[in-house]
């Protein structure tokens, strides 16, 4: 269910102009994806699975860490934890959840914005003692 979440994302993000596609940061043996975007993108389906709720104020930022030293660059379990700032510097701190499904595990929390507003994140990312790292990132959010 979660990889046809991931499905939905990427093909959704890959036709609209207003939402950043996935990114990626490598650190070491590992890629880490990013993404953030309106809660709305998602069925509500999926959200109701998922705990998310879907409302024009609500955004979802998604983090996966993939270990590229294994054969077929697995998921791997991180610590995250992330605050997100607007250009107001009104902050918030980030709950992420982490769902597993299969082989996958990915990292979901959500944040709440105003139409036309850009998001400020600055998470950390940790896996015992072979991953440490900060990822900032902006997104803008838009208001159907």
């Amino acid at each position: 269910m979660f990889r046809s979440l991931l499905c939905s994302f990427v093909i959704l993000m890959s036709t609209l102009t207003t939402v950043q596609a996935e990114q990626k940061q490598t650190v070491g043996n590992y890629d880490i994806h990013y993404m953030a975007l309106g809660s709305t993108f998602i069925t509500p389906a999926i959200a109701k699975t998922y705990g998310i709720e879907r409302s024009n104020y609500n955004g979802i930022v998604n983090i996966a860490v993939l270990d590229t030293s294994q054969e077929g660059n697995p998921a791997v379990a991180v610590e995250i934890a992330g605050v997100a700032n607007n250009l107001l510097d009104a902050r918030m701190d980030l709950e992420f959840k982490e769902i597993r499904e299969g082989d996958a595990i990915y990292y979901i929390a959500q944040v709440p914005y105003r139409d036309d507003q850009q998001i400020n994140f600055n998470l950390t990312i940790k896996r015992g003692n072979k991953l440490n790292t900060s990822l900032k990132f902006k997104q803008k959010f838009y208001v159907e």
